[in-house]
C-alpha cells in the first residue's frame, strides 16, 4: 500500500464501505441495546446517509450532506453504553471484511471525535 492511499483507498471505495455499512446496521438491528433508536428510521434512506459519511470520514470524496453530528443525533439522549455498542458493531464489521486491526483501530479513533457531539444530545 503507498503510505498516503487513504483508508477509503485501501478499503476498496465506496462500494465496499457500503457492504461494511449493511452488516454494520444488521449487527445493529439485532441489538436490543440500541435497534430502538432506529424504529422509525428510513434504513435504506440510513444506509446511503451513513455510507457517504463513513467515506468521507476514511478519506473519500466529500459526498455528505447532512446535518451536524449534534443536530442529527438530538434528542436521542444517547448514552456512553449506546456509543460503546455502536463502536463495538462497527469494529465487528470492518472485522468481518477483512480489515486488518491497526486499520480499524484508525477508523474507530476518528469515530472516537465526534463522542461529544453525539452524546447526551
Amino acid at each position: 500500500m503507498e503510505a498516503n492511499m487513504s483508508l477509503y483507498e485501501k478499503f476498496g471505495g465506496e462500494e465496499t464501505i457500503a457492504k461494511v455499512v449493511d452488516h454494520f446496521y444488521d449487527r445493529i438491528l439485532a441489538d436490543d441495546t440500541v435497534n430502538h433508536f432506529f424504529e422509525n428510521t428510513d434504513m435504506e434512506k440510513q444506509r446511503r446517509h451513513q455510507t457517504k459519511f463513513i467515506s468521507f470520514a476514511l478519506g473519500g470524496p466529500n459526498q455528505y450532506t447532512g446535518g451536524t453530528m449534534a443536530k442529527a443525533h438530538a434528542g436521542m439522549n444517547l448514552q456512553p453504553e449506546h456509543f460503546s455498542a455502536i463502536v463495538e458493531h462497527l469494529h465487528g464489521a470492518l472485522a468481518h471484511f477483512g480489515v486488518e486491526e491497526p486499520d480499524i483501530a484508525q477508523t474507530l479513533t476518528k469515530v472516537a471525535t465526534l463522542r461529544d457531539d453525539i452524546l447526551y444530545k
